[in-house]
C-alpha cells in the first residue's frame, strides 16, 4: 500500500482494520469510504478504544454517552504523573473517591479566604465544592467510581488543593492569596505544577496586576501555571482576564471535538481569546472544552436523580412502578409518572438522562475551559513524570511546538493549535535520551583525560 492513512492522513497506510476496529471506525469517522486502510498508529489507538469500551461492558462503542478524555486525546497510559505534585487553585474542593482510593493523594487541603481551615472539611461535599472537585478530578482522578474508564491522564499524581473563593464568587485578590500560599508552601509539597480554573474580577495589564505578578512568581520558582481562558469567546471583546493574561501563564482554551476518536471535524467553543490588554495573544493551546466525564457531588439533587435515572435504565418492566414508588420527591416529573405504562416510563427517564448530562449514578458530562486547562495540566505532569528536570518554559515550548494547527478554528481562537501529549511525551523522551548520552561522553572524556595526565 502506498496511500495516506484515510484517518490521521499523515503517516503511510499499512493495514488493513478488522472488522471490530472498521465498525468503530464508521461510527467516528462516517465520512470514510468502506475498507479504508490505515496507519499503525491510528489501528493501535482505536485497538485501544476497544480495550476501554469491553472493559466498560460496550461491544463496539456505539453506545457510549462519553468517550475518556486520554483516549480521544491519545495519550500514553504508560506515564500517570508518578510523583509529581499539582496544586489546583479553585472555588472548592471535595475529597472524591476517585482521589483517595485505594490511596489517598490528597496531600493538602487550605482555604486562604479563611484563617481556619483543615483537611476534614471537604470530607464531607458541600454546595461550593463541585467546581474544583470537577477540575482536580477531570486531571488526576483514577476511575474508582467508573472501573477506571474515566481515568484522569494524570491519574497518580499527587493533589495540593487550594481554596480562593465559592462557586459563588470568587476575589481577584484571593487568587493572589492562593499563589502566595502555594510558594510559601512548595518544597513542602515538591509542586511543580499549579492549574487555575477561576479568573479575577477584571482585565487589568499584567505590568501591575497583583495576580499577575504571583503567575511571574511563581514560574520563576520552578512551577508551570496552567490557566483557563474562560468561556466569553461569543462576547464582543471576548476577554482574557488574570491569571490567563499573565505572559507566563500557560493559557488553555477549548474547542468542541464532538466526542470522537476521530482528530478532524473539530468546531469553535465559546472560549475567550486575545489579545489581551498588553497586546498578547492567548490562548496557546486549546483542548476538548466540552463531552468532559466529570463527577457528581455526592448528595446533591443532581446526584441523587442520576441515581435514580440509572437504576430506573437498569430495572425491568415489571419493577418500574415499584422503584418508582420508594424513590418519591427526587424527581417530580417521574413521581407523575408512576401510573404511565413502562415504554412511555422509559422514555421520559431516557429523556432526563440526556438532558441534564448523566453518564452514570456517579458522572455527568460538563463543558468549559475550567476542564481544558486541567486536561494540559495532566499532559505536563506526564512530561515531568518521564524527566524531573523539565522547567516550566521548557514544558510550554514542548507543549507549544508540538501541538496541531487544525482548520476548523481561527488562528486566534487556538493559538498553537490542539495539544498533542503523545507527541509531546515522545519529545522529552527524546531529547531526555539526547541529554544522557551527552552527559555519558563527557564522563568517558573526562575520565579519559584524568587517565592521560
Amino acid at each position: 500500500m502506498t496511500e495516506l492513512c484515510s484517518i490521521c492522513l499523515a503517516a503511510r497506510a499499512t493495514i488493513d482494520p478488522p472488522r471490530e476496529i472498521e465498525a468503530l471506525l464508521r461510527i467516528n469517522l462516517p465520512w470514510l469510504e468502506a475498507h479504508t486502510a490505515c496507519c499503525a498508529s491510528c489501528a493501535r489507538r482505536f485497538r485501544r478504544a476497544l480495550t476501554y469500551f469491553r472493559a466498560a461492558g460496550l461491544t463496539d462503542g456505539s453506545s457510549p454517552p462519553i468517550l475518556p478524555t486520554g483516549l480521544r486525546l491519545g495519550a500514553s497510559a504508560r506515564f500517570r504523573g508518578r510523583g509529581v505534585t499539582i496544586a489546583f487553585l479553585d472555588a472548592g474542593f471535595y475529597a472524591h473517591p476517585d482521589l483517595i482510593t485505594p490511596v489517598d493523594r490528597i496531600r493538602e487541603y487550605v482555604d486562604v479566604t479563611r484563617s481556619h481551615s483543615r483537611r476534614a472539611d471537604i470530607d464531607e461535599p458541600s454546595d461550593t465544592g463541585w467546581h474544583g472537585m470537577m477540575t482536580s478530578v477531570a486531571a488526576c482522578g483514577n476511575g474508582a467510581l467508573s472501573q477506571g474508564l474515566y481515568r484522569g491522564i494524570a491519574s497518580e499524581a499527587d493533589v495540593v488543593l487550594v481554596q480562593c473563593g465559592t462557586a459563588k464568587r470568587v476575589f481577584h485578590n484571593d487568587i493572589r492569596r492562593g499563589f502566595d500560599w502555594i510558594l510559601r508552601n512548595r518544597h513542602k509539597h515538591d509542586i511543580r505544577i499549579i492549574n487555575v480554573s477561576v479568573g479575577g474580577d477584571y482585565e487589568a495589564s499584567y505590568l501591575d496586576d497583583p495576580v499577575c505578578e504571583g503567575v511571574e512568581a511563581a514560574t520563576s520558582a520552578g512551577i508551570l501555571v496552567c490557566a483557563a481562558v474562560g468561556n466569553a469567546g461569543y462576547s464582543p471583546r471576548h476577554p482574557v482576564i488574570p491569571p490567563a493574561s499573565s505572559p507566563s501563564a500557560l493559557s488553555v482554551g477549548g474547542f468542541n471535538d464532538r466526542n470522537r476518536l476521530s482528530r478532524f471535524g473539530v468546531t469553535p467553543y465559546q472560549s475567550s481569546y486575545g489579545p489581551t490588554i498588553d497586546g498578547l495573544q492567548k490562548p496557546e493551546l486549546v483542548a476538548p472544552s466540552i463531552w468532559l466525564a466529570a463527577p457528581l457531588l455526592p448528595g446533591t439533587e443532581t446526584a441523587q436523580q442520576a441515581g435514580l435515572y440509572s437504576l430506573l435504565l437498569q430495572t425491568g418492566d415489571s419493577r418500574l412502578a415499584e422503584v418508582l414508588a420508594s424513590h418519591q420527591g427526587i424527581d417530580e416529573a417521574l413521581d407523575n409518572a408512576i401510573q404511565l405504562a413502562p415504554p412511555l416510563i422509559r422514555q421520559l427517564v431516557s429523556a432526563k438522562y440526556h438532558d441534564q448530562n448523566v453518564i452514570s449514578e456517579s458522572y455527568k458530562h460538563v463543558d468549559g475551559t475550567s476542564f481544558s486547562s486541567p486536561i494540559v495540566a495532566s499532559i505536563a505532569a506526564q512530561m515531568i513524570e518521564a524527566n524531573p528536570s523539565l522547567k516550566p518554559l521548557e514544558i510550554k515550548a514542548i507543549l507549544t511546538r508540538t501541538a496541531r494547527r487544525v482548520e476548523e478554528l481561527k488562528p486566534e481562537q487556538q493559538g498553537f493549535g490542539v495539544v498533542d501529549p503523545r507527541a509531546a511525551l515522545f519529545t522529552v523522551l527524546v531529547e531526555a535520551r539526547k541529554e544522557r548520552r551527552i552527559q555519558r561522553r563527557g564522563r568517558r572524556r573526562s575520565a579519559a583525560a584524568l587517565q592521560g595526565s
